[in-house]
């Protein structure tokens, strides 16, 4: 998903890329390491040296795809304005990616192992990344004082709870009130 076409693949993005075809076409249950190894264009012995088994490789998927996301949307600024914008902007586009929309939808629990029962390497990239930008931001003077690392950590729950709760209120939340609210939400919780 989030390999360039501009470089070769790495064999890890492309079973990495085989994985989030299947995870999207046909769902987390019928995801199978063979068949990743198949679509990939490897053996699953290749598979199995690099992930021991299909949730791993989900894991990994996760990672890449979320850091990936993250890192596709740069603060426009060190304001909390900017800093409120990025969030929500990162918080849409997980929202809306096919393999995170294809978990939430089919298989909550391998998401919610990955996203919610455990601190994982993409939760830990973003919250360095929320840290660093809130400690602009109250340089700057428009977030308010605390501990860079503990609101980085609400800033997450805030907007990771919104992401994965989207659909339950879509009809009272369209996609326009749903960013405000978001974005009201995070303002009201930085505001000095």
């Amino acid at each position: 998903m989030s390999s360039s076409n501009d470089e070769p693949r790495s064999v890890d993005d492309a079973i990495l890329d085989a994985a989030a075809d299947l995870i999207v076409h046909l769902g987390v249950q019928r995801t199978q390491l063979a068949e990743i190894a198949r679509r990939a264009g490897v053996s699953r012995p290749t598979v199995y040296r690099r992930w021991p088994d299909v949730r791993a490789v989900i894991g990994a998927l996760l990672t890449r795809e979320i850091v990936a996301t993250r890192e596709q949307v740069a603060p426009a600024g060190d304001d909390r304005e900017s800093f409120v914008a990025w969030v929500v902007e990162v918080a849409v586009r997980l929202r809306d990616h096919p393999v995170l929309g294809a978990l939430l939808h089919s298989d909550s629990d391998t998401l919610f192992e990955y996203v919610v029962d455990r601190l994982g390497t993409s939760q830990r990239g973003m919250l360095d990344a929320l840290r660093a930008a809130i400690e602009r931001g109250q340089r700057h003077g428009s977030i308010r004082p605390g501990e860079p690392a503990e609101l980085a950590a609400m800033v997450l729950l805030i907007a990771q709870s919104t992401v994965q709760s989207h659909r339950m209120v879509a009809q009272l939340l369209p996609e326009q009130a749903w960013r405000r609210e978001l974005a009201t939400a995070l303002n009201g919780y930085l505001a000095p």
